[in-house]
């Protein structure tokens, strides 16, 4: 006969009371003590002195053992709170197809640990496909939207030879999205195209495709371009924005932007609007072009640290959006051309006779 595990359910009628027992026990012998113990009735300030410890403790005991579930709660919820933060938002490899990855996000929702704001990088056969985006909004309503477009992504970036496609298939993935969202909350008018604010909701994005020779190749839908790191720190050129997604459509040709190559030993650190428009308590934005200048010798890693922590220090910890960075360093090894062996080199054509 096969043993079943009790289920924690089934325990926790039982297991909820057990921090109670004690101060619950003591609070029986205070009260005989109080109104059936000879001594507990005479005048005098000692035995008061005592009496009042003893319901004191009774209270302290009471206090302590109620507030032992509510904090078993919170760290359940916590731990609930990674593990999707972990599916969701899952920290890329920390090396990729030759390219070393970091990235890390900032919630603005006091608590939350996943927000409005996206990222992922994957290897393909037509190279390493990057997205970083940010919802309309932030904080935990933002999260249907932000699974769709990620779970698009992961499927799109392996299954479209071109970049377009990708950038299709993510506007058609959000566009469901909004829809069904919108038809749930509003199911009297299934029949027809609903107007609601989640309708209205869009996302911008930055899709972006490293080939193995280091070209870059970019689709800017409203989001603000990566800086890129090598001798000195410049704005990386993305072309002219297309609409964020969700709120026109896409062109119907869509020609990604050729950008500049990412060379070899230069870093490319993407990131969401919240990162230039933090304000400290003067209203000064964070100038994360000078923070960046000098740092081109970091590990990916320790540039989101570093962001990180000089955003939180620049606004006192109290974020008004959701900050989310991914970095990218190619480690490719660049090998000059070689002259080729004289056996393997190809003979010119000899010239005709007429020519």
């Amino acid at each position: 006969m096969m043993r079943t595990r009790t289920s924690a359910a089934a325990r926790s009628p039982f297991r909820r009371p057990a921090p109670l027992v004690l101060p619950l026990a003591w609070g029986a012998v205070a009260v005989v003590w109080r109104f059936w113990c000879p001594p507990a009735g005479e005048p005098g300030l000692p035995m008061r002195i005592a009496t009042s410890v003893v319901f004191l403790s009774v209270g302290v005991g009471l206090v302590l053992g109620l507030r032992r579930g509510p904090v078993r709660e919170l760290a359940r919820v916590r731990a609930v709170a990674a593990a999707t933060q972990r599916v969701l938002l899952r920290p890329p490899p920390a090396r990729l197809d030759g390219l070393a990855l970091a990235a890390g996000q900032l919630s603005a929702t006091r608590g939350a640990t996943v927000g409005g704001d996206l990222y992922e990088a994957v290897a393909t056969p037509y190279g390493v496909r990057i997205v970083i985006g940010d919802v309309r909004g932030h904080g935990l309503a933002a999260l249907g939207a932000v699974v769709a477009v990620l779970g698009s992504f992961r499927e799109a970036a392996h299954d479209e030879p071109e970049l377009g496609g990708v950038l299709r298939r993510l506007e058609r993935a959000l566009e469901r999205h909004l829809r069904d969202r919108a038809r749930d909350e509003h199911p009297a008018r299934a029949e027809t195209e609903p107007r609601h604010p989640a309708a209205e909701e869009f996302v911008t994005l930055l899709l972006l495709e490293i080939g193995f020779d280091g070209r870059l190749s970019v689709f800017n839908c409203g989001h603000p371009g990566p800086y890129r790191l090598g001798g000195r720190v410049e704005r990386l050129p993305v072309g002219d924005p297309l609409p964020p997604l969700g709120v026109l459509p896409l062109p119907a040709d869509l020609v990604p932007h050729a950008a500049a190559a990412l060379l070899s030993g230069e870093t490319l650190v993407l990131h969401t609007d919240g990162a230039e428009e933090a304000r400290d308590h003067r209203g000064r934005f964070f100038a994360l072009d000078a923070f960046l200048a000098g740092r081109a010798g970091e590990t990916p890693a320790a540039l989101v640290r570093g962001v990180h922590a000089a955003l939180l220090h620049h606004t006192g910890g109290r974020l008004a959006d959701d900050v989310a960075l991914l970095v990218v360093r190619n480690d490719r090894v660049r090998v000059p051309a070689q002259p080729a062996e004289p056996g393997l080199r190809r003979s010119r054509p000899a010239p005709s006779a007429h020519g």
